[in-house]
């Protein structure tokens, strides 16, 4: 087992369609994988598997380890590039040292550990106990698999979670999360006005909703309420609003096309200036490229009835995103946090959708922090529910299993990890409602800008995660 025999494994793992919902292809790429080396496997009614190495001659008295990744993706594209995440696999340079996908996700979230998992399984050399290796649908959607988990599908006490982005890190506990989504029912009204504008926001960071909700990045959805709650003296006409995407992303694009009197165009045009350079000097540092755009469009669409545009807007702007606590326990994590992900137009059905989550390590936070999102939206007339709520992963510094990985990292490397929790969801949480007696640890190599565009993996740290895995199935 080596770094390029789990990267030969990646490469073949980008070319599988694998999003969220539709992993139908992986699937049947790891029972393949499983049955071309006669290993036994097991899927479940979910589409989770679990392949199963026995214990290597010598080792069987050794404690069984599970390995688990997810087998599904994030999948983003930037606008105007033609992916089709259904059948296009995906495109990626090698630069610098690092794996990347420029144009949309690269899927190594939790693609790598996935293929971390292959290679460990078709080792040969590697002295251990009965590996069971555990691959669960649907994690970035809702954590589906885990939560359909049965007892009695894995076996062992002892879990490695391969679902980490910052090598040099071991982490032993997480934040729980929950959706929350707010629907507006509109009437539509003939477009008084004539002069149709197409105001966009675009080319900030966006990024993972849990990782990097404390990085300061622009969120483009609440940026785009902002620009069009300046804009309310010109009077216009709200025609239509995209923006966002996936409930676990922070929103990189969003448009909105104005119907608006000739009289106020000029107006409109020096306030999108004025707000475009309000918005790129706060995010020079954290957010450099994000920018504002204002263009002429054809429409011959309706407009939105003027009462539930205003209601969006107040919303847009006032619903809570960001860092809303930090822990007081573990300085420097997030304990709980808000993330306005997409507002999404339906024309066909007349209603407008806005997505959320909300994620805290302490249940009766993430609550509140959920029931002040819906607050907003329901003073503002909308529907709200909430779903996909998720438990927390309770640090255990006790963990026999944290000893072990810390020990390792420190043999191989000279230095101690940093052992901590994260505010990103993990199904470790989960595993625990249905095991309780797991001993559970998560690592894996450094990714940055997963959830969106220009996801990348550095190379020279998949050597250590791979060295690291390696040397903690020999200790434990």
């Amino acid at each position: 087992m080596n770094s390029e025999k789990v990267l030969s494994f990646f490469r073949e793992i980008v070319c599988i369609p694998r999003e969220s919902g539709h992993e139908e292809q992986i699937i049947a790429y790891l029972q393949k994988f499983a049955k071309d080396r006669d290993l036994e496997c097991h899927t479940d009614k979910v589409g989770n598997v679990m392949i199963v190495k026995p214990a290597t001659k010598g080792a069987e008295s050794r404690p069984t380890i599970i390995l688990q990744s997810h087998s599904d993706m994030v999948c983003e594209k930037n606008s105007g590039v033609e992916h089709d995440f259904s059948k296009d696999p995906i495109k990626y340079v090698i630069e610098d040292g690092w794996m990347i996908a420029k144009d949309t996700t690269l899927g190594a979230d939790c693609g790598i550990g996935i293929a971390a998992e292959l290679a460990l399984l078709e080792d040969e050399e590697l002295s251990h106990g009965r590996i069971e290796a555990l691959f669960t649908v649907s994690e970035e959607t809702g954590l589906d698999g885990a939560k359909a988990l049965q007892p009695g599908f894995m076996t062992g006490k002892i879990l490695l979670n391969l679902d980490s982005e910052d090598e040099g890190e071991l982490f032993v506990g997480c934040a729980g999360g929950l959706d929350t989504t707010a629907l507006f029912k509109y009437d539509e009204v003939e477009c008084k006005n004539k002069n149709f504008y197409k105001i966009r926001v675009f080319g900030a960071m966006g990024g993972h909703s849990g990782d990097d909700i404390d990085k300061g990045r622009a969120n483009s959805v609440q940026q785009l309420g902002r620009i069009l709650y300046d804009l309310k003296p010109c009077h216009f006409e709200l025609c239509e609003i995209n923006g966002g995407n996936k409930r676990n992303a922070i929103a990189r694009e969003a448009y909105a096309v104005l119907a608006i009197n000739s009289a106020d165009i000029a107006t409109a045009q020096a306030i999108i200036k004025e707000t475009s350079n309000a918005i790129k000097a706060e995010y020079a540092t954290t957010d450099s490229n994000v920018d504002v755009s204002m263009e002429p469009v054809a429409w011959t669409g309706k407009a939105i009835c003027q009462k539930v545009t205003n209601n969006l807007i107040n919303a847009l702007i006032t619903a809570p995103h960001g860092v809303l606590a930090m822990s007081a326990d573990l300085k420097g994590l997030v304990e709980t946090s808000s993330n306005l992900a997409s507002v999404k137009m339906d024309g066909s059905e007349h209603v407008i959708r806005i997505g959320s989550s909300q994620r805290s390590a302490i249940n009766s936070a993430r609550k509140f922090a959920g029931d002040r999102f819906a607050t907003v939206f329901e003073m503002a007339g909308a529907e709200v529910r909430h779903e996909n709520e998720y438990p927390g992963w309770k640090p255990n510094m006790d963990s026999p299993i944290k000893d072990v990985t810390v020990n390792a990292y420190k043999k191989l490397f000279g230095v101690d990890p940093i052992v901590r929790a994260i505010h990103a969801g993990l199904e470790c949480g989960l595993f625990l409602e249905n095991y309780p007696d797991l001993d559970m640890i998560s690592f894996g190599p450094t990714l940055r800008g997963v959830h969106a565009p220009g996801e990348r993996l550095e190379l020279a740290s998949l050597d250590k995660f791979v060295a690291l895995l390696e040397e903690v199935i020999k200790m434990a």
